[in-house]
């Protein structure tokens, strides 16, 4: 999430509205409902994960131990077994 300056994106007039009961603080505007956007991605690491996790899937189905997987992708043998062993 990035931070605006208010006077760079709402016209004085609100500015001043607002000012009346916070000014000076932070203030949070949430994004309309229905426009959220889940974790990862407008980043693109849910992305990454899901692709690692296939080539984790595939692997293992080929053969790989999950010690190895463990080994190779950094990561413990309860995430190998939750990824291999996950339903989709």
């Amino acid at each position: 999430m990035s931070h605006k300056r208010a006077k760079d994106v709402l016209p004085d007039e609100l500015i001043a509205i607002i000012q009346r009961y916070v000014d000076g603080e932070y203030v949070y505007i949430p994004r309309k409902s229905g426009s959220e956007l889940s974790w990862g991605e407008q980043s693109g690491a849910r992305e990454t994960l899901d692709e690692r996790n296939k080539e984790i899937r595939k692997r293992f189905k080929s053969g790989w131990g999950k010690d190895q997987l463990a080994a190779t992708y950094h990561l413990s043998m309860k995430s190998i077994e939750r990824i291999v062993y996950k339903r989709k």
